[in-house]
C-alpha cells in the first residue's frame, strides 16, 4: 500500500490550471496548425495549376513540327528563375520531349499518377501532378507532362511553427500553474487562517475566533461553522469547569464534617451514647454522598444515553397525586397547600417520570411561603403533546438565573429559599434529563410573583381532562 502523502489542494488546482491551459492552448494550436498547414497547401496546389496552365498554353501553341521542336527551349526560358520547379515532358513513347530537373521524379513510379502526390527525395518535399496535353499537330500528340514543387521552404515553416507551439503551450503551461498555485494559495488564505486558529487553541486561548467577515463566500460558512464549534467549545469547557468546582465544594463540606466529628469524637473518651450520636451525624453525611454520587451517576448516564426506554402507559394524575400525599405532611409543616387537576397519561418509565416530578415538587416546596398554594397541572400541550406544570407562588426567579437554571449545582438566590437547602443542586439537571430521555423538554417562567416548571412529554394518545383529580384538594 503507498504511503506517499497525497497532494495539497493548492498544488491539485495548481496542476488543473495547468493542464486545462495546455489542453485550450493545445487546441487553439492544433486548430491554427490545420488552418496554417490548409493555406500553404492551397497556395501550393494553386501554384502547381499554374504551372501546369503555363505548360498547357506552351503546348498548344506548337500548331506544326517546327513549333514543337522549338518548345523544348520555350519552356527552358519559361521556367527560367523557377528553380523550385521539376518539368518532365514525354511522348507517347516514352520518349522525353522536355526535362527540368527531372531527377526529382526518380522517387516516383513510371505509371501515370492518380491525383496530386507529396513525397520526399533527398531531404526535399515536393507536390508533384501529372496531365496529359495534346499538341495540336495535323495529326494531335498527346504529351506526359508531370510538373512538381519544392514546397520544403513551407514544410520547414510548418515544422518550425509545430516546435514553437509546443514550447508556447509548455511556457504557457507552466506559467498557468504557477499563477493557479498563487492564485490558490491568495484564496485558500482564510483555510490556512483557520488552521493557525485550530493550532493555537488552548485550554487558555479558547477565545481564538476567525475574522469570517473577512473571508469569500465559499469560505465563510466555514469560518462561522467553527466560530460557532469555538463557541459551543468554550461554553462546554466553561460549564465542565465551573461543575468540577462545584463538585469538589459539595464534596468538600460532607467529607469536612465527617473529618471534624471523627476527629472531636477520638480527641477523648466518650461513652457509647455519644459515639452513637457521631456515627448517626456521620450516617447523615454519607447519605448525603450517597446521594449526590448517584445523582451523579444517573446524570452520566443520560450524558451517554443509557437510561432506559419508555416501556409503560403513566397516568401522570396518579402519581402527581400519589406525590402530593407524600409530601402533604411536609407541606402542611411548612404551612402549604397542594392542589391537583388534570389527567393524561404518557409513555415512559414510571420510576423515572416519577423521580422528575418529585424534583420539581421539592423544589417549588422549598420557595412556596407560608400560607401560599402549590399546583400541580396535567393538560394538553402542544399537538401530540402532555404539559405537566408545578406552579408555587414567591419571589420570581431573576432572568439571568434562568438561563442556568437547570445546569449542574447550580442554586437560585438563598433569598428565595425560605431557610431551606438541602439539596444537591443536581436536581432540576436530572428532571431535564428524564423529560430528554423521554423525547420531550422541561421549561420555567417565572414572573408576577410566581414561577412555573412544566415537563412537556409526548402523549400516549389517550385523551387528557382539566377536571381535579380527586374532590379536595391536598
Amino acid at each position: 500500500m503507498s504511503t506517499r502523502a497525497p497532494l495539497s489542494l493548492t498544488a491539485r488546482l495548481a496542476w488543473l490550471f495547468a493542464l486545462v491551459a495546455a489542453g485550450l492552448l493545445l487546441i487553439v494550436g492544433v486548430v491554427l496548425g490545420r488552418a496554417v498547414e490548409a493555406h500553404f497547401d492551397e497556395l501550393d496546389r494553386h501554384d502547381l495549376s499554374a504551372k501546369l496552365a503555363m505548360i498547357g498554353n506552351l503546348v498548344a501553341g506548337t500548331g506544326n513540327e517546327g513549333a514543337l521542336a522549338v518548345l523544348p527551349r520555350r519552356l527552358r526560358d519559361a521556367l527560367t528563375g523557377h528553380d523550385n520547379v521539376a518539368v518532365l515532358l514525354r511522348d507517347a513513347d516514352g520518349e522525353v520531349v522536355f526535362a527540368g530537373r527531372a531527377e526529382v521524379f526518380d522517387a516516383l513510379p513510371a505509371t501515370p499518377l492518380a491525383g496530386d502526390v507529396l513525397w520526399t527525395a533527398d531531404g526535399q518535399h515536393y507536390i508533384g501532378r501529372e496531365r496529359t496535353l495534346l499538341a495540336p499537330l495535323a495529326e494531335p500528340l498527346p504529351l506526359s507532362a508531370r510538373v512538381a514543387l519544392d514546397i520544403t521552404h513551407h514544410a520547414h515553416f510548418l515544422a518550425e511553427v509545430r516546435a514553437r507551439l509546443w514550447v508556447g503551450i509548455s511556457l504557457a503551461a507552466a506559467l498557468a500553474a504557477l499563477l493557479g498555485w498563487l492564485a490558490a494559495r491568495q484564496g485558500l488564505a482564510p483555510l490556512a487562517r483557520v488552521t493557525a486558529t485550530a493550532r493555537r487553541l488552548s485550554a487558555e486561548r479558547l477565545g481564538e475566533r476567525i475574522a469570517a467577515q473577512d473571508a469569500p463566500a465559499e469560505v465563510r460558512e466555514l469560518a462561522e461553522a467553527f466560530n460557532g464549534m469555538l463557541d459551543r467549545l468554550e461554553s462546554s469547557f466553561r460549564r465542565l469547569s465551573e461543575f468540577s468546582a462545584d463538585l469538589a465544594h459539595e464534596l468538600r463540606t460532607p467529607v469536612s464534617n465527617l473529618m471534624t466529628e471523627t476527629q472531636v469524637a477520638l480527641a477523648r473518651e466518650r461513652d457509647a451514647a455519644a459515639y452513637r450520636e457521631v456515627l448517626a451525624s456521620n450516617l447523615e453525611e454519607f447519605d448525603r454522598l450517597a446521594r449526590m454520587v448517584g445523582d451523579m451517576l444517573f446524570l452520566a448516564q443520560a450524558d451517554n444515553g443509557l437510561l432506559p426506554r419508555p416501556a409503560e402507559t403513566v397516568e401522570l394524575a396518579d402519581e402527581a397525586a400519589a406525590l402530593a400525599e407524600f409530601y402533604e405532611a411536609l407541606a402542611e409543616e411548612r404551612g402549604v397547600r397542594i392542589e391537583c387537576a388534570g389527567r393524561a397519561a404518557v409513555r415512559g418509565d414510571r420510576l423515572m417520570l416519577r423521580r422528575a416530578l418529585s424534583n420539581l415538587l421539592s423544589n417549588a416546596l422549598r420557595h412556596t411561603p407560608v400560607g401560599g398554594v402549590l399546583r400541580i397541572a396535567v393538560r394538553a400541550g402542544a399537538p401530540g403533546e402532555v404539559a405537566l406544570s408545578v406552579t408555587n407562588p414567591g419571589e420570581p426567579i431573576p432572568p439571568e438565573q434562568l438561563e442556568r437554571i437547570f445546569e449542574r449545582f447550580h442554586r437560585a438566590d438563598p433569598a428565595r429559599s425560605r431557610g431551606v437547602s438541602d439539596g444537591t443542586g443536581l436536581g432540576l439537571a436530572i428532571t431535564r434529563s428524564i423529560a430528554e430521555a423521554h423525547g420531550g423538554r422541561v421549561s420555567v417562567r417565572s414572573a408576577a410573583g410566581e414561577t412555573a416548571f412544566t415537563l412537556h412529554l409526548p402523549a400516549s394518545g389517550g385523551s387528557s381532562e382539566e377536571s381535579p383529580t380527586g374532590g379536595n384538594p391536598q
